[in-house]
């Protein structure tokens, strides 16, 4: 048991530029990251029919089809981008703009996941699709540097759970484990599909030293983290709110005061215990209702309380479209709303950085990296934390009032 004091956050952020901090994203889907006229120009060329066709109209469409809170609907939005990803050259151009805006939102280093079997109407193969993708990625990549910046991004490849094509996928990954892909992930419809479904997969990426993230702790509660972990191996959570589930709050009395006592269920002391990543996304969780048993504004998200009990939180914007979402925005919404200050947006950082499907030397490297650009922004401020309550947040609708998969 843990006595909960009244928790004092140091001061907010300086006015300094969040959006020029250095970050990292670790869950990103890429058919929920499309420009909007993207998604227009491609529809176009493969006759597929959108309810808007209009840039701002589309964008406020997929905005108000999302924060519905309902995953389900939210994932019908995908409908539309995943019809128009299906051609080699409409995933590479899809690819390379996804890594121009991560590296315009200063992503310095990023993972982006997808699902190739969602990607093979046209009759592309499993992979031509990921050599496509990769492409796309690498060409973004050099087009960052050629504009004087920096950004790594690999694939997280995915398997869909309501299928059974988790072994393939699985080999998929492995097989492209020297051109561009750093993992794997299952996504989709999480409740009633647990990760057990693809024992046989995890034991093959586990056989062959291929690390996996699964989505767990979203739609479904903490058998869905349990079973991730036991049978996905997981060695990071897609989400994972939900174990603030196995957290309990309680007040009692002591000395005259009533004190704050928080008490850790054995599944969330062991994911606390041993500091496995979870991938939240505060935005979405909202507009998903994954965070329903806490609330339905961002302030109830237990983020906070994940953060403050030690948990290995990191921050993430799940789909950047779908969520109207930055990470830029992200960090914003939790400065403005928990007064986080600089010093814990370079934990939650250094957070994401350490749980990379990176190399422990890369890892150490990027750190190395970020600690020195955080270095120079307390230097230009002055001192740490000395200024006021920094820039005004862009606004995403995430308080659930304006609105902006899983």
């Amino acid at each position: 048991m843990t006595n909960l004091t009244e928790h004092q956050h140091p001061v907010s952020a300086p006015a300094a530029d969040i959006k020029s901090l250095p970050k990292v994203s670790l869950h990103d889907h890429l058919d929920g990251g499309l420009r909007p006229a993207t998604i227009i120009e491609l529809a176009a060329e493969v006759g597929h029919t959108l309810p808007e066709t209009d840039p701002e109209a589309l964008r406020k469409w997929f905005l108000e089809s999302a924060d519905s809170g309902s995953l389900v609907r939210y994932l019908e939005t995908f409908d539309h981008t995943i019809a128009v990803m299906q051609t080699h050259d409409a995933l590479v151009r899809v690819a390379r703009e996804f890594v121009e805006d991560l590296a315009d939102d200063g992503v310095v280093y990023g993972e982006v996941r997808w699902a190739p079997e969602q990607h093979l109407t046209k009759g592309l193969t499993l992979d031509e699709v990921v050599e496509a993708v990769q492409q796309g990625l690498e060409e973004g990549m050099d087009n960052v540097d050629e504009a004087g910046g920096y950004i790594e991004v690999g694939q997280l490849v995915t398997a869909m759970r309501h299928a059974d094509r988790g072994s393939e996928i699985a080999q998929l990954a492995v097989r492209h484990r020297d051109n561009g892909v750093v993992g794997f992930d299952i996504a989709g419809a999480e409740d009633g599909f647990l990760p057990s479904r693809f024992t046989e997969a995890f034991t093959y990426l586990a056989e062959n030293n291929f690390p996996a993230t699964v989505h767990a702790g979203e739609a479904a509660g903490l058998d869905s983290i349990q079973d991730a972990l036991v049978h996905g191996r997981a060695l990071r959570l897609g989400h994972g709110v939900r174990i603030a589930e196995d957290i309990h709050l309680d007040v009692v009395q002591e000395d005259g005061h009533d004190v704050g006592t928080v008490t850790l269920g054995d599944l969330a002391q062991w994911v606390r215990d041993r500091q496995i990543p979870l991938e939240l996304c505060p935005s979405s969780n909202l507009q998903t209702g994954a965070i329903a048993a806490f609330g339905t504004t961002i302030s109830e998200h237990p983020i906070d309380l994940l953060h403050q009990l030690g948990f290995n939180v990191t921050v993430n914007t799940d789909n950047r479209l779908m969520s109207g979402v930055t990470l830029t925005g992200e960090f914003e919404l939790l400065r403005d709303t928990f007064g986080y200050d600089l010093d814990t947006m370079l934990e939650l950082t250094l957070n994401a950085v350490h749980a990379a499907f990176l190399p422990i030397e890369a890892r150490e490297q990027l750190a190395d990296y970020i600690i020195e650009c955080y270095d120079d922004l307390f230097d230009d401020e002055g001192s740490e934390g000395s200024g006021s309550d920094g820039d005004e947040s862009e606004g995403n609708g995430s308080d659930g009032s304006d609105g902006d998969e899983g």
